[in-house]
């Protein structure tokens, strides 16, 4: 476990891989960490050097107080591949991962080749959900928000699985304050006129029984990207790595191939 200390906030990173490898960089969702992708990174070639971070306000990363931006969400990722030194990179984000991908990619092409927008859209949602969902936050911690989560989050084949306990336990665990400042977050953001004009090789997934950003949502947003490509995992929702790694590890390892990252 490494710690980025950058005075406002702490960042929580990991290297796994090939430290002298092609920059393999993940971004999770809202109230996960980077353990979403470990059922993934086995099924990942040899030889990629490969980098998981705690957004601010979960997992092991600081929360700072008040309501988070995009742009300091962005500032944070920015600031951690300045401090890996690393440029070039394959930048795989998923939902308000996603979100920090398209603000990076519009800000840092030199820190990013090539991206992976999973599960996640120019916009999400509307002011007015997230202050209903923050106000249940207040009022009842993440658990109020636990079970319609987790049928947002995965397919009711998955459901009726011991494993969903493990997800839900994720959630409802992840710092309060940094749940509600990430909503707040995500509530502030609209990337369409930004998204539109990359340029850059894009690969778009989404899952078939998503509920918080449905396939027809992402694909909206991918079509933005000239040249982008999107594909649809079936019986997986807004998790696809979790529900079906081997199918999301296949496409992933395609678009590396064909953006000559491996």
């Amino acid at each position: 476990m490494h710690i980025a200390d950058f005075g406002d906030v702490q960042i929580h990173y990991r290297l796994d891989g090939d430290p002298d490898g092609p920059p393999l960089v993940f971004a999770n969702s809202l109230g996960t960490d980077m353990r979403l992708w470990d059922p993934v990174l086995p099924l990942l070639p040899k030889g990629l050097r490969i980098i998981r971070y705690d957004k601010r306000g979960h997992g092991l990363s600081s929360q700072p107080d008040g309501a988070y931006s995009m742009g300091s969400l962005v500032r944070d990722a920015e600031r951690l591949l300045d401090f890996l030194e690393v440029r070039d990179c394959v930048f795989v984000g998923l939902s308000i991962g996603g979100m920090i991908a398209q603000g990076l990619a519009v800000k840092r092409m030199d820190q990013i080749r090539a991206m992976v927008l999973s599960n996640t859209a120019a916009k999400i949602g509307t002011p007015s959900m997230w202050a209903d969902r923050m106000a249940a936050v207040r009022t009842g911690g993440i658990e109020a928000l636990a079970e319609a989560t987790m049928e947002r989050w995965f397919s009711k084949a998955f459901r009726e699985t011991p494993d969903v306990e493990l997800w839900r336990n994720m959630m409802v665990r992840q710092p309060v304050q940094g749940y509600l400042g990430c909503c707040s977050a995500i509530s502030g953001t609209d990337f369409y006129t930004p998204t539109s004009g990359l340029r850059l090789p894009t690969l778009g997934i989404a899952g078939s029984e998503d509920g918080s950003t449905p396939p027809d949502l992402v694909r909206e947003t991918v079509d933005l990207i000239p040249g982008s490509r999107f594909e649809l995992i079936r019986k997986a929702g807004h998790l696809p790595c979790v529900e079906r790694p081997e199918v999301y590890a296949e496409l992933l390892n395609a678009f590396l191939r064909e953006t000559g990252h491996i």
